[in-house]
């Protein structure tokens, strides 16, 4: 069993910065971002591999926001740079219980409990 616990988020204006971290006790392997806005589904945002070697990210984002893990810490980060009102939503971190990644939130075992992001125009 893993649990999650994300933080990090708050009100920000647009083209601001944001870090958020998930804290996760228990054995981890490949770790994703996700976000879901009022009425939509949750979207993908970015992963990472077990090893932090590789990752992944939307279209949307890239360019933008860096995922990264400190496995030491047990921790997983988005930095969220240039913050657009488009990013608003609350955002989810998640755990696979293998080492590839993921990209969609069927493929996903573990989810923390989401952190709101609200970014003002």
């Amino acid at each position: 069993q893993v649990q999650l616990v994300e933080s990090g988020g708050g009100l920000v204006q647009a083209g601001g910065s944001l870090r958020l971290s998930c804290v996760a006790s228990g054995r981890t392997y490949a770790m994703g971002w996700f976000r879901q806005a009022p009425g939509k589904e949750r979207e993908f945002v970015a992963s990472i591999s077990w090893s932090g070697g590789r990752t992944y990210y939307a279209d949307s984002v890239k360019g933008r926001f860096t995922i990264s893990r400190d496995d030491a810490k047990n921790t997983m980060y988005l930095q969220m740079n240039s913050l657009k009102p488009e990013d608003t939503a609350v955002y989810y971190c998640g755990v696979r219980r293998t080492v590839a990644l993921g990209t969609t939130a069927s493929e996903y075992d573990y989810w923390g409990q989401g952190t709101q992001v609200t970014v003002s125009s």
